[in-house]
């Protein structure tokens, strides 16, 4: 008996080394992002099911709010202990890791999948440096929506979308009126950050935003759409409620979920939320491209992957990099996110209606970039301060405002 016990834990000893060894042969990675509300834990867990679907072994590390993230994943970099990994913008922030040879390239992948044909030119440019590609692009988001609770604007007798900022407003007194907060306000820089460019948009037009970005101009043409754009964003002050500051943009979505607020500027992504809640868009919650816009200011997402020295992750990362350009996940993706897919190749017919007007801005051209992609992180930061201190202080004073704003890029 004692000998046939020993051979029992002998080879259930091996049995386990060996279903140990097994696992380490999977290609495995830890994933560092800062999707961590409904819809975006939804729409990351796409992702994650398909990459163990084919193999590979999933490891999460969400950190809630994009800032605490990207501060996270630079302390790992320093650290040397870079995760497999990390879920970030496309932009000027990323190529900076690539210019610092942080990252590992994946052209080998997008060759294989023929990225170049199925991507937009100017967005396979911006995930290539110097000829390889780095990036592997999840989704786009059009940040120039204006959501609105249609139960909320039923109780305010508002029949239809505002078209101009007179229309507008005098729809935020009819909330108030009925007892409703007029705007669901995210009081934190960013959030403040995003309004402001959607207001600037509407104000200067799509060349005029590309020539203060881009361009960094100061002519008196560029100064009247900033203080036009300040001065707007002051008079939203007088329609959000007390406990705005320092809210979270999920949380503004819920507001508008339960129809205790009217509307709320945010990018795309919250339709996440509203999916998650079984909310239908024309039904339950209209969107709309913020009044007088030609266009809409867009971010796109994607995956880096940073160098770990380790063979195993880098076997996991091209996995990784072909899962997300999978055009069934592309699709999944977006529809969780409230993203449009990224490949121009995909089954655009599953999109939600406010995805196809956003499909038909970017088709068209009528699009501007986000400041994180024409900017430096630097940049980025002063321009949350910047309209943070305008809107917290409560200055009215909107044409030295907008003096003090082009300094931002000097």
């Amino acid at each position: 008996m004692k000998t046939m016990m020993k051979l029992f834990l002998a080879g259930a000893a091996f049995a386990g080394l060996f279903a140990s060894a097994h696992a380490e042969d999977k290609p495995t990675i830890e994933i560092m992002s800062s999707w961590t509300s409904g819809g975006e834990a939804a729409a990351l867990n796409v992702i994650k099911t398909e990459f163990e679907k084919r193999g590979g072994v999933w490891m999460d590390s969400s950190i809630a709010g994009f800032g605490a993230a990207d501060a996270a994943f630079q302390n790992r970099i320093v650290a040397g202990d870079a995760p497999g990994a990390k879920q970030g913008v496309i932009g000027l922030a990323a190529a900076d890791f690539v210019s610092q040879g942080l990252f590992n390239p994946i052209d080998d992948v997008a060759a294989a999948g023929k990225w170049a044909d199925a991507l937009p030119k100017s967005i396979h440019d911006l995930i290539s440096y110097d000829g390889k590609v780095y990036l592997a692009p999840t989704g786009a988001h059009g940040e120039s929506w204006v959501f609105y609770s249609k139960e909320a604007f039923g109780k305010a007798g508002i029949a239809q979308e505002p078209k101009t900022w007179d229309e507008f407003f005098a729809d935020l007194d009819k909330l108030k009126a009925a007892g409703i907060v007029p705007v669901a306000w995210g009081g934190q820089p960013w959030q403040q950050t995003k309004v402001f460019n959607m207001v600037l948009l509407s104000q200067v037009g799509i060349d005029g935003f590309l020539k203060i970005y881009a361009d960094k101009d100061k002519s008196e043409a560029s100064v009247e759409g900033v203080k036009k754009t300040l001065a707007i964003l002051g008079k939203l002050r007088g329609y959000v409620d007390a406990g705005a500051a320092g809210r979270n943009w999920n949380d503004a979505t819920a507001m508008l979920i339960t129809a205790k607020a009217g509307v709320q500027f945010m990018g795309d992504w919250a339709k996440g939320e509203f999916t998650v809640a079984g909310k239908a868009p024309g039904k339950d919650y209209g969107c709309m491209i913020v009044p007088g816009s030609a266009g809409m200011v867009y971010i796109a997402d994607s995956l880096w992957f940073p160098k770990t020295g380790n063979a195993a992750t880098d076997k996991a990362q091209k996995l990784l990099a072909e899962v997300v350009m999978d055009p069934t996940v592309q699709v999944e993706f977006s529809l969780k996110k409230g993203s449009v897919p990224m490949r121009s190749d995909v089954d655009k017919s599953k999109l939600d209606v406010c995805a196809q007007k956003g499909l038909e801005l970017m088709s068209a051209g009528a699009i501007v970039p986000d400041q994180a992609i024409v900017l430096t992180p630097q940049q980025v930061g002063a321009l949350d301060d910047f309209v943070d201190e305008y809107w917290s202080g409560g200055s009215n004073d909107a044409a030295s405002a907008a003096k003090n704003f082009f300094a931002i890029f000097e």
